[in-house]
C-alpha cells in the first residue's frame, strides 16, 4: 500500500491481508465468468460471511466483528487492489447494515443483521426511480398503511445487488402530501412476500459483473414492523445522515484506484520500450506520472482525514461531498491520462487499466452526481 497518514492498527492491517487473499484466491479466477454473467456466485457471498469480510463493522451480537469504519476501508481496498469489481459487498456491509443498525429496532437488528453477516440475506437499498435520482424528494413509490401492513407499489432502477439482494431497504412515501417529510424507509425480505418482482439486469458501461437490476413492487404487503425508525416520516432525514458515509466510501474507491493504475503504468511504461529505450525514458510521461502521483497524494491526505472524521462522528455533508466529487473526478481524469501511456493496450480489455476505465465512470454519477456535491459545497460559503 501507498504511504499513509492513516493511523493504521495492526489489526487493519490484518484486515487488509486476510481480505487480498480472499479475493485473490475466491473472485479473481472468476472475474471473467462473472462479467459475462452479470452477476457473481451466490456461493461467493456465503464464503466472504464465512471469511468474516460482511458486516465487520456490527456489532459481535449482531454477528459482526466490531470493527471501526477504517477496517471498513481496508476491505474495499484489498478489492481493488486485488481487481475484483464484481462483488456488492461494500454495499452490503456499510451501507445497508448501517441503516439497520442505526435505526432498526433490537428486533429488527437481532432479526436480519446476523443473517446478513453470514451471507444468508443479501441487502441493497432502492432509493433510485426512473424519474427520481439524485432528487429523492422526488421518489413516487408509494407504502400505504392497511392495517397492520404496508401496501407497497413502485419501480425503483439501478440497483445495486439487485438480481440477488433478498433483505431491501425501500425508500417510500408515506404521505405524498408532505414532500421529503413523507418518506419513510421500509424494510423488504423479498422471499417472504408477493407481488415482488426483478426486472432486467442491466447492461452497462463498466462494473459488469456487479448486478444491477430494476426491481417492480405491485401490491407488495409488509408487516408495519418492517418500517425503519419510531415513526413514519424519517426516511429523508436517515438518508441524509447516511449519505455522507457512502460518499466517504466513494472517495475512498476513487483514491485507491488511482494508487493502483499509478503503479501499474510505472511499470508498464518502464517495461514497454519505443523508438528503441523505455517509454519512462521520455519526459512527457514521467511528467505525467509525476502529475498523478502528486495529485494522488494530496487526495489520500485528504481521504485518510475524512475516514479519521468519520470514524469520530465528525464527518460533516460538505466534507464528504468534497472528497466524493474531488477524488471521483480525479480518478476518472488519472485513469485516462493512465491509459494513454499504455497506447494501444490500454484499449483492450485483457489489461487491467482498461477495466479501471470502463469501471470509474459510475464514481461521478452515484452516491449523488457530482453536479450536486457542489450544490451541497456551495451551502456552506
Amino acid at each position: 500500500m501507498f504511504e499513509r497518514t492513516l493511523k493504521l492498527s495492526e489489526e487493519d492491517r490484518m484486515v487488509y491481508d486476510n481480505a487480498l487473499k480472499f479475493f485473490e484466491r475466491e473472485c479473481v479466477p472468476h472475474n471473467e465468468r462473472w462479467d459475462e454473467a452479470g452477476v457473481i456466485d451466490r456461493e461467493a457471498w456465503e464464503k466472504a460471511g464465512a471469511a468474516g469480510l460482511l458486516c465487520a463493522t456490527m456489532p459481535e451480537e449482531y454477528g459482526g466483528s466490531g470493527l471501526n469504519f477504517r477496517a471498513s476501508t481496508m476491505l474495499m481496498e484489498a478489492q481493488i487492489e486485488a481487481g475484483a469489481s464484481g462483488p456488492g459487498f461494500s454495499l452490503h456491509s456499510d451501507i445497508v447494515a448501517p441503516y439497520i443498525h442505526a435505526y432498526g429496532s433490537e428486533e429488527q437488528k437481532q432479526r436480519w443483521l446476523p443473517r446478513m453477516a453470514t451471507g444468508e440475506l443479501i441487502g441493497a437499498i432502492a432509493m433510485t426511480e426512473p424519474g427520481a435520482g439524485s432528487d429523492l424528494q422526488g421518489v413516487r413509490t408509494s407504502a400505504k398503511k392497511d392495517g397492520n401492513h404496508y401496501v407497497i407499489n413502485g419501480q425503483k432502477t439501478f440497483i445495486t445487488n439487485g438480481q440477488l439482494a433478498n433483505l431491501i431497504i425501500v425508500v417510500a412515501k408515506t404521505d405524498p402530501t408532505k414532500g421529503a417529510h413523507g418518506t419513510s424507509l421500509i424494510v423488504v425480505e423479498t422471499d417472504e412476500v408477493e407481488g415482488f418482482r426483478r426486472g432486467r439486469n442491466l447492461d452497462k458501461v463498466g462494473m459488469a459483473a456487479q448486478d444491477t437490476s430494476e426491481l417492480f413492487f405491485d401490491e407488495v404487503r409488509v408487516p408495519t414492523s418492517n418500517l425503519l425508525g419510531h415513526e413514519e416520516g424519517q426516511g429523508f432525514i436517515q438518508l441524509m445522515q447516511q449519505l455522507p458515509s457512502e460518499r466517504l466510501q466513494i472517495g475512498v474507491t476513487a483514491i485507491k484506484t488511482v494508487e493502483l493504475a499509478l503503479a501499474i503504468t510505472t511499470k508498464y511504461t518502464k517495461e514497454r520500450t519505443a523508438f528503441g529505450k523505455p517509454v519512462f525514458s521520455f519526459q512527457n510521461t514521467r511528467f505525467k506520472l509525476a502529475e498523478i502521483a502528486t495529485e494522488a497524494r494530496i487526495a489520500r491526505v485528504f481521504v485518510d482525514h475524512c475516514i479519521e472524521l468519520l470514524v469520530e462522528g465528525k464527518l460533516d455533508v460538505q466534507t464528504a461531498a468534497m472528497a466524493k466529487w474531488w477524488c471521483s473526478e480525479l480518478q476518472c481524469k488519472a485513469v485516462d491520462e493512465c491509459l494513454q501511456l499504455h497506447g494501444g493496450y490500454g484499449f483492450m480489455m485483457e489489461y487491467p487499466i482498461a477495466k479501471m476505465f470502463v469501471n470509474g465512470r459510475v464514481q461521478k454519477i452515484y452516491g449523488g452526481t457530482n453536479e450536486i456535491m457542489k450544490e451541497l459545497i456551495s451551502r456552506m460559503l
